[in-house]
């Protein structure tokens, strides 16, 4: 019997759902937990698709682990957790062609890609949604060089090295980017906290029960 779960490489916790798959098989959850965990602890910060496989008979376990998704891959490159929440505007890293060529090698087997070209492209394509850059370029822009083969150097070459020199060139751009968008955000914050103060402070207003007039002197 073969069991697929999503996990926390190296930190796979017990919880109902996991029980729930695992009760009809009668394996100990304890068990599980302790082989997955050694199996994936070297994708430790990512979450990695496995396959648990169960002897029903003998109730032996074999831990298949598949490749992370492209999208953890890329989050780990960039060392973030997670992806942009405003991707158009917020960007959370900046990539060289060659880091995005080494993830598109290691999930090539399982992209719907007939070439390494369109695995790299397709690669490319995931950075929209996460808001990373690559080559300090929108990946619009860059999906549509290597359509121009502008990069085919490297990919038919499967560089994956990036020169010293380039990545201190992607890491100064980001960097003047980041503060940018941090700049940007603290008067983003500062004008709703503004907006919201002076909501607050109409409504006080409205609330407050109207000054009686004093009745006019009889003459």
């Amino acid at each position: 019997m073969d069991i697929k779960l999503l996990v926390e490489a190296g930190a796979m916790k017990p919880g109902p759902a996991l029980s729930q798959k695992l009760g009809p098989t009668g394996v100990n959850v304890n068990q599980v937990i302790t082989k997955v965990n050694e199996a994936t602890k070297k994708f430790a910060g990512m979450k990695v698709p496995v396959t648990v496989e169960i002897d029903m008979d003998t109730k032996a376990l074999n831990v298949v682990v598949s490749s992370p998704a492209a999208s953890e891959l890329l989050k780990k490159e960039v060392k973030a957790e997670k992806g942009s929440g405003a991707a158009s505007k917020v960007k959370v890293g900046n990539l060289s062609i060659e880091q995005i060529i080494g993830i598109a090698k290691a999930k090539h087997p399982d992209l719907l890609a007939r070439t390494f070209k369109a695995a790299v492209k397709s690669v490319v394509g995931t950075c929209v949604s996460l808001g990373i850059l690559v080559e300090s370029k929108s990946p619009a822009e860059v999906q549509q060089e290597i359509d121009e083969g502008k990069y085919d150097l490297e990919i038919n070459s499967e560089k994956m090295e990036t020169s010293p020199e380039k990545l201190a060139e992607l890491e100064a751009y980001f960097s003047e980017l980041k503060s940018g968008q941090d700049k940007l955000a603290k008067q983003e914050e500062a004008a709703k906290a503004a907006a919201e103060a002076n909501v607050a402070k109409a409504a006080t207003k409205a609330a407050a029960p109207a000054t009686a007039k004093a009745p006019a002197k009889k003459k």
